[in-house]
């Protein structure tokens, strides 16, 4: 099959919901993403195999000249295929087209290599505070 990768993408609440479970390890909560989205979000991508949602990556905004990434997400089963990088590529084409000139993440230790050597991100000082 054949992957298309779609900017602010029609989003299905139940299948986002299995992906960021599956993806992110947690039971399946009921969220209401496409509400969500459309309310919080400057776009997001969806990963779509055959009619099978295999991939996602939010892009929050500052309303201005800032994009973050948040969940980005492969299917466990489909990572190591490159959906993730294609993910993080069309977010970040969107959030040019959007008029956005920084696209940030921050990210565990373990995805190091994911978004500085595969995606091209380079390495700056952050900070983050617990609520």
């Amino acid at each position: 099959m054949t992957i298309t990768y779609a900017w602010r993408g029609e989003i299905d609440d139940d299948a986002l919901d299995r992906l960021h479970a599956e993806g992110f390890g947690y039971p399946a909560g009921g969220t209401r993403w496409a509400e969500r989205l459309r309310r919080h979000s400057l776009g997001w991508v969806c990963a779509v195999d055959g009619g099978v949602l295999v991939g996602f990556v939010n892009v929050a905004w500052d309303g201005g000249s800032h994009a973050f990434l948040l969940d980005t997400v492969v299917a466990p089963d489909r990572r190591q295929e490159g959906i993730g990088v294609a993910l993080v590529a069309a977010a970040a084409e969107g959030a040019r087209a959007a008029g956005c000139a920084w696209l940030h993440v921050d990210f565990e230790e373990h995805l190091r290599p994911f978004y500085l050597d595969a995606c091209g991100f380079r390495e700056t000082a952050a900070g983050l505070l617990a609520l």
